[in-house]
């Protein structure tokens, strides 16, 4: 995969991330809405911090342990998102 489609991952699951909290918000009757508001927001910055991370990578490394690496922390930290809106409802 090369960097423009790993950018394209990233966004597309990161959009669906704050749709899906969005959603959770909106038809959950308990959700708090300063914790769904935080939720969005670490979407948000989720998703900067990952394009960023894929456009500079750390200088040293080598591109595939780089990007490895980068696929699991992103995939960990989209499964704590997932959990988050889940106990949103």
């Amino acid at each position: 995969m090369n960097k423009r489609e790993l950018k394209k991952s990233v966004n597309y699951i990161c959009s669906e991330l704050f749709a899906e909290g969005v959603a959770a918000s909106l038809y959950s009757q308990s959700a708090n809405r300063d914790n769904t508001n935080a939720l969005l927001a670490s979407v948000i910055n989720i998703q900067n911090d990952f394009v960023r991370r894929i456009s500079h990578p750390e200088p040293g490394m080598k591109a595939k342990v780089f990007y490895n690496q980068l696929i699991k922390d992103f995939n960990n930290t989209v499964s704590e998102v997932i959990d988050q809106i889940a106990h949103l409802q």
